[in-house]
């Protein structure tokens, strides 16, 4: 492929919605058109949380469809999701049920797990953060309720080489996103089986593992003539959405990134993995990155704090836009009441607004009581942790931050940006708002040569896609809370 012009298609799958993206290389700059988008809910039955992939599978389809409807000549096609989640196929690559969905996780699953292994010698081999919903301790809950399920599988996959698969039919893992399964070996770059004998997890259903950037095939026959676009070659980018999302970019020296949405997660590209008795401490990531460097990073629960509340507001018909919530926030008295986003009990309860005026309560904070009041008070307790967690990261990496990149969703959040500048006193850089598909798409490039290298792509993103500023201002009342803040999170 010559350098200088292509058009690529970006599946960009989060976990409450998916798109399918056109990127347009030409003339020096990267255009993006929306072509599709879709919702992506979770399904509950029997109790328990789902994802629909044969929805979302339909869904990429019906994107293939649109671009052949277009015509599009297209020179390549990538997809990212999120971590975690896995697949179990069986004989002749027939799917064994839906996949779970993260938040069916317990705690109690991890804690019984580490029980056996030891959290040291888990931290030690992959460097990951310890969550309920690693791959690991979903693995070893399966191991517990249907072990016989696990015996028949064939292949264990996470969900963006499920979807690889059922492009290519390609068997394989990719690197950025098997790491966030608590299972690969950050030494090896290879599964650290004995983790998974350990629990009993069967080992025969494991792939293959591949770089970001590396081109998996063409379409599938039945795929590209139904779609009418060709055998169109299929590349793996980084298929972890955050890997995705800070491929985008350039962090790391004082430079923090904050990839902001439904989840938060605050980092800093690292070329070397930092694992010690400080980072298990503080339950730091180091996930893959592209170009053999690792994100060293925290995930803090995000806007799903606010969604969650809006939910439950447009249920009672209480219609709120986003814009009109975060208007109403700024009309309200600043830190008034403080919550910590990553308490137990915002993970998934049936009313957010009730869970945080209970966390009030608790804490003896005055609750809030009207969806101005909510909304001010999880953007603010969101910008305090992270400055929290800012300063556990400035202590691993050695070094002061003075910058942070905002990407993302959350970006277009004037409000939180401010109150990050405000809380952390660091200059925010709010953009790209699409920076997960555009790492996706950088990728791409640059696995089939239309740019020479990840760092070409993300100066191609930057002439294109301009970034907002923040710069902090009256941060007397944000540091005079801050000590009852971290008083919260660790009590």
């Amino acid at each position: 492929m010559s350098s200088g012009e292509a058009t690529v298609l970006a599946f960009d799958l989060g976990a409450t919605s998916g798109r399918a993206i056109l990127g347009r290389l030409g003339g020096g700059k990267l255009e993006l058109q929306e072509i599709h988008r879709f919702p992506n809910d979770a399904v509950k039955y029997d109790g328990e949380l789902h994802w629909d992939v044969l929805r979302l599978w339909h869904e990429m389809q019906t994107g293939l469809h649109i671009a052949g409807d277009r015509g599009q000549s297209l020179a390549s096609i990538g997809v990212d999701t999120w971590g975690v989640d896995y697949a179990l196929l069986g004989e002749n690559g027939t799917l064994l049920g839906n996949p779970y969905q993260y938040r069916n996780s317990t705690v109690e699953n991890m804690e019984q797990a580490l029980a056996v292994l030891g959290s040291e010698k888990v931290y030690d081999a992959t460097g990951i953060q310890f969550l309920p919903f690693n791959t690991l301790f979903q693995l070893y809950a399966a191991v517990k309720k249907t072990p016989r399920l696990l015996d028949l599988a064939k292949t264990v996959f996470t969900i963006p080489d499920l979807l690889n698969y059922w492009l290519t039919g390609v068997v394989a893992c990719e690197y950025t996103n098997a790491t966030t399964t608590q299972f690969l070996d950050r030494l090896t770059r290879t599964w650290a089986t004995g983790l998974l004998e350990g629990l009993g997890i069967p080992t025969h259903m494991l792939t293959n593992i591949i770089e970001p950037g590396t081109v998996l095939g063409g379409l599938r026959a039945e795929v590209s003539h139904a779609a009418g676009v060709g055998s169109v070659p299929v590349v793996a980018p980084a298929c972890h959405d955050t890997g995705s999302a800070v491929a985008a970019i350039r962090s790391g020296g004082d430079t923090a990134f904050l990839s902001s949405g439904t989840w938060s997660l605050l980092g800093t590209e690292v070329p070397q993995a930092v694992v010690t008795k400080q980072s298990h401490r503080f339950n730091f990531t180091n996930e893959g990155g592209v170009g053999k460097t690792y994100r060293l990073l925290k995930n803090i629960t995000g806007l799903w704090l606010l969604e969650g509340c809006k939910k439950v507001w447009d249920q009672a018909g209480e219609k709120y836009s986003y814009a009109d919530l975060l208007k109403l926030a700024a009309a309200e008295p600043p830190l008034r009441s403080l919550i910590d986003p990553d308490d137990r009990c915002f993970a998934s309860p049936d009313n957010m607004p009730k869970a945080v005026a209970e966390y009030c309560a608790r804490t003896g904070q005055p609750a809030p009581s009207t969806p101005g009041a909510f909304s001010r008070t999880v953007l603010e307790s969101l910008a305090m942790k992270y400055r929290y967690v800012l300063e556990q990261l400035a202590a691993l990496a050695g070094t002061r931050f003075q910058n942070i990149r905002v990407i993302g969703g959350g970006c277009r959040n004037a409000l939180l940006n401010q109150f990050t500048a405000d809380a952390t006193g660091c200059r925010v850089m709010a953009g790209p708002a699409e920076a997960t598909a555009l790492g996706n798409i950088a990728m791409q490039m640059v696995g089939i040569g239309a740019v020479g290298s990840i760092d070409d792509a993300r100066d191609l993103i930057a002439r294109s896609f301009p970034f907002d500023v923040y710069e902090p201002a009256g941060r007397g009342p944000w540091d005079s809370t801050y000590a009852a803040f971290k008083a919260l999170v660790e009590r």
